[in-house]
C-alpha cells in the first residue's frame, strides 16, 4: 500500500518549508548578499506574482491575453492614490491599498473579460492588447494620476517581507483553485472548449473567473511595484511589459507554476547579471531565450508542478519498495 500524508500534514510540511525559505533568504540578505543584491529580491517577487497570475489565464485556461500590464497599472495607481490621499498610518494604508488595487483590477478584468473572452486565439490577444493601451492612454490624460509627468511622492513601503507574503498567498490561492473542481473545469476548457461546453461546463463563467483572478493578483503586484519605486510613469506599462510577462510564462512552461517562478526569477536577474557585458547583454539575453525555445518548446518545466509533500511521499514509497524487494530476495535465498 502506497504511503500518503494526511491533508493536515501536507499543510504543515508546506508551512514549515515556506518559513524555512523565508528565514534562509533573510539570512542571505543579512550576511551574504550586498544591499543591491538584496534589493533585487523585491522585483523578483513582484514578477513571480505577475507570471504566476498570468499563467492562470494563459497556461491553465488556455487563452492568450496581452493586457496583463494594463491590470498591473490599474492596481499600481489605485494603491498609490489610496496611500497618498488617506490619512492612515502607512502600516495600515499599504495593505489596504494593495487589496483595493487588486479589487479594482479585478473589476476591470470582469469588464474586459466578459466581451473579450467570447473571442478566441489571435482575436482575444488583439482585443486585450487594445484594452491595455486604452487604460494607459486614459492614465496619461488624467490630472489626478499625474498625467505624462507621472505620479510622485509615493511612500516606499514595499519590502522583502511584504513581497514574500504576497508571493506565498498568490501561489497558495492559485494552487488551491487549480486543484479544486473549478480548476478542473478551467483545465477542461483549455483541453477542449467545445467538449467542455457540451458536458455542461459554463465556459464563459469559468473563462471570466480565471481572467478576473489573474487580473486581481496583477493589481496586487502593481501596488507592490508602485510602493517599491516611489514614482509611477504610465509609459512603463506599455505593450512590451505585457510581452515581458508573457515570455516568463512561456519560457517557464504553460501550466506550470514552478516553471513561472523559475523563469520570472531568471529573467529578472539575468539582465543584472549580464550588466558587465553592457554592449552585448541584450544579445545574450535574446539568444538564451531562442535556444531554450528551440530545444525545449514546451518551456523549462512543461506542465510539471512541484509538490514538496508529493516528493517526500515518492522518496518514502521508493525506499519501501527497495526494502521490500531486498526482503523478498533474502527470503528466497533462505528457502
Amino acid at each position: 500500500m502506497e504511503f500518503r500524508f494526511k491533508t493536515r500534514t501536507k499543510y504543515l510540511i508546506n508551512t514549515v518549508a515556506v518559513l524555512a525559505l523565508y528565514f534562509f533568504l533573510m539570512f542571505l540578505q543579512g550576511d551574504v548578499l550586498t544591499r543591491y543584491q538584496s534589493k533585487m529580491l523585491i522585483p523578483v517577487g513582484i514578477y513571480i506574482i505577475l507570471a504566476v497570475s498570468l499563467n492562470l489565464a494563459a497556461g491553465f485556461l488556455g487563452q492568450l491575453p496581452l493586457g496583463h500590464a494594463g491590470f498591473m497599472s490599474v492596481g499600481a495607481y489605485t494603491a498609490a492614490l489610496f496611500t497618498k490621499n488617506v490619512a492612515l498610518p502607512i502600516a495600515v494604508s499599504f495593505p489596504l491599498g494593495l487589496l483595493l488595487g487588486g479589487i479594482v483590477a479585478a473589476i476591470f478584468g470582469i469588464l474586459i473579460g466578459l466581451p473579450a473572452l467570447r473571442l478566441r486565439g489571435d482575436y482575444l490577444a488583439i482585443i486585450t492588447l487594445g484594452f491595455s493601451e486604452i487604460i494607459r492612454v486614459i492614465i496619461l490624460n488624467l490630472d489626478f494620476t499625474g498625467g505624462a509627468f507621472g505620479l510622485r511622492g509615493i511612500t516606499r513601503a514595499t519590502d522583502f517581507t511584504s513581497v514574500f507574503i504576497c508571493v506565498v498567498i498568490t501561489i497558495a490561492v492559485l494552487h488551491m483553485l487549480i486543484k479544486s473542481r473549478h480548476g478542473r473545469a478551467i483545465i477542461a476548457i483549455r483541453e477542449n472548449e467545445i467538449a467542455a461546453e457540451a458536458t455542461g461546463i459554463p465556459t464563459t463563467y469559468y473563462k471570466t473567473l480565471g481572467f478576473t483572478v489573474s487580473a486581481f493578483f496583477a493589481g496586487i503586484a502593481g501596488g507592490l511595484y508602485a510602493h517599491y519605486l516611489g514614482i509611477l510613469d504610465a509609459g512603463t506599462f506599455g505593450f512590451m511589459k505585457s510581452i515581458e510577462i508573457l515570455v516568463m510564462v512561456v519560457l517557464g512552461g504553460m501550466g506550470s507554476m514552478i516553471g513561472s517562478v523559475i523563469a520570472a526569477t531568471g529573467l529578472t536577474l539575468l539582465p543584472e547579471l549580464l550588466r558587465g557585458f553592457d554592449n552585448y547583454r541584450m544579445v545574450i539575453y535574446s539568444l538564451l531565450l531562442v535556444v531554450v525555445m528551440v530545444f525545449k518548446p514546451s518551456g523549462l518545466m512543461g506542465t510539471y508542478d512541484f509538490s514538496l509533500s508529493r516528493s517526500i511521499e515518492s522518496i518514502i514509497n521508493s525506499r519501501r519498495r527497495k526494502a521490500a524487494k531486498k526482503e523478498g530476495v533474502s527470503h528466497d535465498s533462505h528457502t
